[in-house]
């Protein structure tokens, strides 16, 4: 059996998207085509990559833009996979039963088989991410995708900023950390509020990367949609925090970027935090709260 190479190039597809579905899936794949001419191996879409960002209000009809998997996007993402040889995964708004929705990841590898499936367990209920209206937190856990290229953990948005999540992927023996996002500024908040919450968003999964000497990259749309205007700056940092690559605030990119997964053992090493843990003595955070 012919053993995996040390260095996955990944592909983090940014882009702004239309109310037209079906054009989104084609630009979509389109991207794919592109990073895979580049070279990479695996490729993480933005989250609910098909269409418009469907949170911004609570409205029934939205619903609609639901498809069960396997479904029409699904198999686009696995025919991509199949015909350009790569690791795709993104995130899709599932109908999993009448009344029953999940914001969803799944992974296919590069023989287009599927090897992950993922339900966004951390669901937000904020201004303009009315999610909790539509999705039905996740029942998967924290599972990984074993594919041919390494061990990956898919979170969702949300979940990115959950050092729980992100430290569970990891002892499952997740190389590689993928975030499709959907975040942005609320224009209100922007000049006051905005540089210190994207700066906060990048802190969080640069921590994540170094606590558990992991690639983290995070995959975000980018441009306007109603009154949300999404920031872009897909990112990639390596096991030690360094910054490997981030695109801009405002234009459609593939960031691409070498993960050589050796360098996980030599920074695990040097900085042994998987070792020194206290395992006996973290029972409490599975706790809402220590009152005491």
């Amino acid at each position: 059996m012919k053993s995996r190479s040390p260095v996955v190039r990944l592909a983090l597809i940014q882009m702004s998207c239309t109310s037209d579905q079906q054009q989104n899936i084609e630009k979509a794949v389109n991207r794919i085509e592109q990073a895979a001419q580049s070279g990479a191996n695996l490729v993480c879409l933005q989250e609910l990559f098909n269409a418009h960002y469907p949170c911004q209000s609570e409205d029934h009809d939205r619903f609609a833009w639901a498809e069960e998997i396997p479904g029409p996007t699904s198999q686009a993402m696995r025919d991509a996979s199949k015909k350009y040889g790569v690791v795709v995964t993104g995130s899709i708004f599932e109908r999993r039963a009448q009344g029953l929705y999940h914001n969803t990841a799944v992974v296919y590898d590069r023989d287009g088989s599927q090897v992950g499936f993922y339900r966004k367990m951390h669901i937000p209920d904020d201004p303009l991410y009315y999610e909790k209206f539509y999705f039905t937190p996740g029942d998967t856990g924290f599972s990984i995708a074993k594919t041919s290229l390494g061990k990956i953990g898919v979170g969702v948005c949300w979940d990115q900023w959950y050092p729980e999540a992100a430290r569970l992927f990891a002892l499952r023996g997740a190389e590689i950390l993928l975030y499709p996002t959907a975040i942005g500024w609320l224009p209100a908040d922007k000049a006051e509020f905005g540089k210190s919450q994207h700066e906060a968003w990048e802190t969080m999964m640069r921590s994540h990367a170094i606590a558990n000497g992991v690639f983290v990259g995070a995959a975000n749309r980018v441009g306007l949609e109603g009154e949300l205007q999404f920031w872009g700056a897909s990112f990639v940092y390596d096991p030690a925090g360094n910054l490997l690559k981030r695109a801009s605030h405002e234009s459609e990119e593939i960031v691409l970027v070498d993960c050589d997964l050796n360098f996980i053992d030599t920074q695990r090493t040097h900085w042994p935090f998987l070792r020194d843990r206290r395992i006996d003595a973290y029972h409490d955070l599975t706790k809402r709260w220590i009152d005491e």
